[in-house]
Order: C-alpha cells, then sequence, then structure tokens
C-alpha cells in the first residue's frame, strides 16, 4: 500500500463506516438525510439481483463448498446460503458439529423433490405447491424448520379445505405441529359436519376420534338427529366389529333434543338397536324422560358461527317488508332481501336452519288484509320461497317450535278472535290442526320449555288477559296455568287527529262522535255504519272516513308483549294493559308455576319484539304510546339489570325476531309446495322474491412458481369474498 492509500484510510472517521450490526442494517430502509452532503441508499433491486447471482453460481458449481447427498441426488450448495434460510443448517454449519468440516453431508428423512424445491427457495424465494408435493414439502420444511415454507403449505392446505378432506389435513397438521392449522381444519368439519360425515375419511375413524368429535358443542347441524344418523352410519360401515360400541358411542349424541318420535321409529325400524339391546333400553328411558317433560341433563349446541338476530317486517305508519339481521360478535346490522309482501303483527321462528315468517297483515295505503301466507327463508342462498298456507289466516299470531313442527297460536281474522292452533311439518310442507285453547288470543304470547308450549296475555275481543295456557303434545290437550300479575296485550286503534288510544270498537266509535260533537261535525248513519265495519275488519274497506270534507284516519297500532323462554323461565316483557305502555317485567318459573317480578326495561312499550341469545334478552324496537321506537335493549339474568344494545337501522313496531346459532346449505328436500290461488298469486305480484347470491370472483391465473405472498393474498381475497 503506498503512502496515499495510508494516509487515505488513517484519515476516515468511524461515521464514514458503514453500519455493522444486523440492528443497523435494519434500519436502513430509505434513503437520504437531512443534510444535502449526507445520503443513504438503498437499492431495492439489490438483494433480488444478488440472490439471482447466487443461483446461476449454485447451478454452475461456483464456490459451492458443500454437497448434499439425498437419496440418489447430489446437490451442490453454499453453506451461507443455507445457514441463513434454515436454523436447522445453521446450527448443523455453525455449531462445532462434524458436519461443519465435511465436503459432502447425507441427509436421511427427506426425498429428494422436496430437498430440490427446498433448495429452490431459499435461493429464491419461490416454491411451488401443488396437491401432490404439498405431502412432502411440509414433513421437509417442518424438519429443515423453514418457517416461510411452513406457512405456504399450511396456507396452501387451508386453501384445499373441503368435506372430504377436512379430516385428513387436521391429522396431517397435528402429526406437523402446525397448531393453527389444525385449529382451523377442525373448525371447518365442525361448520361443515353434515356434510363430513357423508365422506370416506368419516367412516374411516376410530372409535376415540368419532367420539372425540361428536361430543363437540361446536358441532353445526341444524338437530340432533343429524348427529344420530352419523353415528348409525359410521356403525353401519363396518357393523359386525363396530355395534358393540354402538352403547358407549350413543352416550355422547345428544339424546334428549331428539323428538319422541323419532325415537320410537328407531327404536322399532333400526337394525342396529336390534343387535344393541342396551341401546334400545337407554333410547327408552330419554323417551320416557321427554314425555315427562324433563329438563335435560345435556345443553344444546352452540356452533361456532356467527351468531345472528334476524328481525322480520312490522310497522311504521304502514306494513314494512324489511328483513334485517344483527351480527352479535360485530355489534352490526345488515339488510337481506325482504319480506315477499309486507306484514306486520306477524310471526318467526327459525327451524332446522330456516327462517319461517308466519301470518301478519298487510296494511297499505287504501287497502288492509290478514294473511294465511308462509315464506321460508334460506340464510344459505338468501332466497325466499312460499310454504303451504295456514288454514286460516292469523295476524297478531304466536309462533314456537316444538319436536321439530312449527306452531301457529291464535290471532285473528279480521273481526274474527282466534283460539284455534295449528302446526307444521316442514318434512311434508303440510298443515294440522291441535287441540284449541281455551280463550281466544289475539297479540299472544308463546314460549317452548321442555317440550311444553305456553300461551300468555293476549286480548279475546273484549279485555285483555293475563291468564296462562300450556299445551301437552301428547295428551292434544290445554291447561291452566298460574296467571300474571297484570293483563298485558290487545289491540288498539288511534283517531289521528285527537291522537288518542282507545280500545275496541265502541270506544273507537265514542272517540269519533266526541271529536266530530266538539267540531261541530255531523256523522250521518252510513258513515257510522262504515266506521263500525272499518275497525275489526280493516281489509275489506278503507281505515279513513270524511266527516265534512275534514279526513279522519283510524290508525292501527299492533300491541303486543314480548315473550321469550330463558332456561326454565318464561319472561313477558312490556305489553299495553288498557291504559297505557308497560315497562314491567313478570317471568314464569315453569317448576314452581309461579309469576315474579323482575327489573323493569328503561322505555315502557308494546308491540316489541323478544329474543334470547347468549343467555340475554333482547327487547327490539316497539311502541311507546306516541312514537315508534329503534331502541333496543338488553337484559342480563346474572345481574337482573337491562343495558342499551345496538339501535335497530329504523324504528318500527309489530315485528319478529329469531335467533340463529346454524348456518348451513339448506338440502331443499321438502315436497313443492301447493299450488297458491289466483287471488294470493295477485296479492304477492309485486313481491321481489330475493337478491341474488354473491358471484364468485374468478379463478387468478398464477404463475408456475407462484410467490408465498401471492398465496397468501389470494387466500385472504377469497376469505373477504
Amino acid at each position: 500500500m503506498d503512502m496515499d492509500e495510508q494516509t487515505y484510510c488513517g484519515n476516515a472517521s468511524a461515521s464514514d463506516m458503514p453500519p455493522i450490526s444486523d440492528a443497523a442494517y435494519d434500519g436502513i430502509i430509505g434513503c437520504g438525510s437531512n443534510e444535502i452532503g449526507d445520503m443513504t441508499f438503498c437499492m431495492g433491486n439489490y438483494i433480488t439481483d444478488f440472490m439471482k447471482m447466487m443461483f446461476t453460481m449454485r447451478s454452475h458449481h461456483m464456490l459451492t463448498d458443500v454437497v448434499l447427498e439425498v437419496g440418489n441426488e447430489l446437490f451442490h450448495v453454499h453453506k451461507v446460503v443455507l445457514a441463513a434460510g434454515s436454523p436447522y443448517f445453521k446450527a448443523m454449519f455453525t455449531s462445532g458439529l462434524k458436519e461443519s468440516e465435511m465436503s459432502r453431508v447425507r441427509l436421511q428423512g427427506v426425498c429428494p423433490s422436496a430437498m430440490a424445491w427446498l433448495v429452490y427457495f431459499m435461493y429464491t424465494g419461490k416454491i411451488r405447491i401443488t396437491e401432490v408435493t404439498v405431502c412432502q414439502l411440509l414433513p421437509a420444511a417442518t424438519m429443515f424448520q423453514i418457517s416461510n415454507v411452513i406457512e405456504a403449505c399450511c396456507a396452501f392446505l387451508e386453501r384445499q379445505l373441503d368435506p372430504s378432506n377436512a379430516i385428513g389435513i387436521a391429522n396431517f397438521a397435528e402429526q406437523h405441529g402446525c397448531s393453527e392449522l389444525k385449529q382451523k381444519a377442525n373448525q371447518f368439519i365442525e361448520r361443515h359436519f353434515t356434510q363430513v360425515c357423508k365422506e370416506e375419511e368419516f367412516l374411516q375413524l376410530t372409535t376415540a376420534e368419532l367420539i372425540d368429535l361428536i361430543r363437540k358443542d361446536e358441532l353445526n347441524v341444524r338437530e340432533e338427529r343429524d348427529v344420530y344418523n352419523a353415528v348409525i352410519s359410521w356403525v353401519k360401515h363396518d357393523e359386525e366389529r363396530r355395534h358393540s360400541r354402538m352403547e358407549h358411542i350413543l352416550q355422547e349424541v345428544r339424546c334428549q333434543f331428539l323428538t319422541p318420535r323419532f325415537l320410537t321409529e328407531q327404536m322399532n325400524t333400526c337394525a342396529v338397536l336390534k343387535k344393541v339391546p342396551a341401546c334400545r333400553e337407554y333410547l327408552a328411558k330419554i323417551f320416557q324422560d321427554l314425555t315427562l317433560h324433563k329438563k335435560p341433563v345435556v345443553r344444546e349446541r352452540r356452533p361456532n358461527t356467527p351468531r345472528m338476530i334476524y328481525v322480520a317486517g312490522g310497522y311504521l305508519r304502514h306494513s314494512i317488508g324489511l328483513f334485517e339481521a344483527f351480527n352479535v360478535d360485530d355489534a352490526a346490522w345488515s339488510s337481506l332481501p325482504p319480506l315477499t309482501v309486507p306484514r306486520s303483527g306477524l310471526g318467526a321462528a327459525f327451524l332446522k336452519g330456516l327462517f319461517y315468517a308466519v301470518g301478519g297483515r298487510n296494511t297499505s295505503p287504501g287497502s288492509s288484509y290478514d294473511s294465511d301466507w308462509v315464506d321460508v327463508y334460506n340464510p344459505a342462498n338468501e332466497l325466499w320461497r312460499p310454504c303451504s298456507p295456514m288454514s286460516t289466516p292469523r295476524h297478531r299470531v304466536g309462533v314456537a317450535v316444538m319436536d321439530g313442527l312449527l306452531y301457529a297460536v291464535g290471532g285473528s281474522s279480521g273481526s274474527e278472535y282466534h283460539k284455534s292452533v295449528e302446526c307444521y311439518d316442514p318434512e311434508r310442507d303440510t298443515w294440522s290442526s291441535v287441540a284449541s285453547m281455551g280463550s281466544a288470543r289475539l297479540g299472544v304470547g308463546v314460549a317452548v320449555v321442555n317440550r311444553l308450549l305456553y300461551a300468555v296475555g293476549g286480548f279475546d275481543g273484549a279485555r285483555r288477559l293475563a291468564t296462562l295456557e300450556c299445551y301437552h303434545p301428547e295428551d292434544d290437550r290445554w291447561s291452566a296455568r298460574a296467571s300474571m300479575h297484570h293483563a298485558r296485550s290487545g289491540a288498539v286503534f288511534k283517531v289521528k287527529r285527537g291522537n288518542d288510544c282507545f280500545d275496541d270498537v265502541n270506544d273507537a266509535l265514542d272517540k269519533v262522535l266526541r271529536w266530530s260533537d266538539n267540531n261541530n261535525l255531523k256523522l250521518n248513519s252510513n258513515k257510522m255504519k262504515r266506521v263500525k265495519f272499518a275497525l275489526p275488519n280493516v281489509r275489506r274497506v278503507s281505515t279513513h272516513i270524511n266527516v265534512n270534507s275534514e279526513k279522519v284516519e283510524l290508525v292501527e297500532s299492533t300491541k303486543f308483549l314480548g315473550v321469550a323462554a330463558l332456561n326454565q323461565y318464561i319472561y313477558v316483557v312490556g305489553g299495553y294493559d288498557g291504559t297505557q305502555q308497560l315497562a314491567s317485567v313478570e317471568r314464569y318459573d315453569t317448576e314452581r308455576d309461579v309469576w315474579e317480578h323482575v327489573a323493569p326495561i328503561a322505555t315502557a312499550r308494546s308491540a316489541l319484539s323478544l329474543t334470547v341469545l347468549d343467555n340475554k334478552l333482547y327487547a327490539l324496537g316497539g311502541y311507546d304510546g306516541t312514537s315508534f321506537l329503534d331502541i333496543v335493549e338488553v337484559y342480563d339474568k346474572a345481574t337482573d339489570t337491562w343495558f342499551a344494545g345496538t339501535q335497530l337501522p329504523s324504528a318500527r313496531s309489530g315485528h319478529a325476531a329469531a335467533v340463529c346459532y346454524t348456518h348451513l346449505p339448506a338440502a331443499d328436500t321438502a315436497p313443492p309446495p301447493a299450488a297458491p290461488s289466483p287471488a294470493r298469486l295477485a296479492r304477492r305480484s309485486a313481491a321481489v322474491n330475493a337478491t341474488a347470491s354473491a358471484a364468485v370472483p374468478p379463478r387468478r391465473h398464477s404463475d408456475d412458481i407462484p410467490t408465498v405472498n401471492n398465496i397468501i393474498g389470494t387466500i385472504a381475497h377469497n376469505a373477504r369474498t
């Protein structure tokens, strides 16, 4: 070195030297400085070009310093590249092991093709994964601790999840310590159990694996019969060896939620049960407990799916067709395809994963009529379709589900108040009558506890009711139970000019007469008759009259109480007692046959809907005597308190609400519904049936060797859409 060089180097300061620590390297992510004489440049393509040259040099065996021997294949590589890309090789070449001094290393437990792809990845950052190679790549990447490849394999397998392979992927993930992939595969199995149980992988489960699966709370099934049938299919697949294990497996099926009719059918016809008398005895005991209405000793399944409250129809100056869903986890409302016909005073319930809208009234300017319609909504394809109609129109009907049947209780058709009850069988698409209640009930509240149907409150045409009746399906009879502390519910009308509420036709006439007298107006007898006829039977005539050119509008305001069952209790919230809206809340203890008060709601109201989710009551909307409401209050049984929930998107009363835990692609196995009458078709002609299901995004073209980010990005895109 000459003097000039020595002098130059000697004068260099530490700040002129490049960073030498990896922390400093990580910090150089851009270029520039506040001083014009001090600039740092970062060349974005340098690393890429550098690795391309390293790959080229490896291909020509230039400066390679070790040969990997895998099977009959040899891989000439650079130790530094392998050590940088794999903790396994870093430990091999830097920890003083004998391999660090060897120029040729033989590797066991990995196939040549997998090793070729891993070497290619460590030089390029690219790897191609297929359904065939993933089974070789994931074990090899796990062995060499190449986390990027492990993540890519898991992302690929997650994308491939299907009912036919989900169990295999879950087992594969467990074998190789991929806990996140295992969790996602198990979640897929739980959510798609009804499809998974029809596949070969399910039939190949061991007894222990089957029991672990069917005992899960999170199984997403429409009814427990799906789990029972899956177990029977598993046993029949190898009946000779498996039937002896049936007794132990059956204990994990929640047979308390099978219907007595189904249990009877199985005990009489199932060939597997005939080979195992202990199983028949077990089911006979379950049948006895059900018919004696004993409290189940196991809880219902709670699938790990979005928990949704669905709200349909309602009244806001006229009937509305809104259909909306509230996602409890996101605390957000979303709009769904509207009802085929706007309705208020309808009933609703979920049955086998489908939402049923029952009865109600379509009140629109100039006309109003009660409905016998029943429409069913499938959340999987977001479509409505009609079912067979009820035997009679039912407005302000009570609706509940028991033993896989849909019950429609009470209601009205014009001036006729119903005490009749009918039930719908979704498998046959037919309605059949059951025993009538002791009292007619308009705006009745209904709930089911331990296979007993309860009907509470309502309006019988003359007075509001505090009474409670209980329906016994085995005997097809109703029996009286303890009455509420306060009579609730009924129908009222409002004189728009006077802004006063009144209870029945006579009160209505008195109000109209007093209003007309005070304003020196005369009502002739014909108009009086028309008013009298219009009030109880508004579906036949207009709901307003003209008095000496002054318009008196009789606006219906649906009045009923909110009723829902929570554990052994039936809660009754709000309502109308004939003079005012109520804030009080009572609950009925089905085990002790007594009523007791609990904390009242903050806003007195009637015409609300009440539903249960996560052991909490949701009181939605309603009418407070002057205004329609969008408020939601939530009751916590543990603390006996109400708190504000997320408001409805718009105010309404007379709507229906129901909760869905299961979200399945519903197989349309029901027979086609009976053809509706021409008149019925005419009334439906203006309805909007449904929105089209979301379009599937087109498959994107990818390179033969996609990057890991492309794989993960594609999966994220699909998850969002």
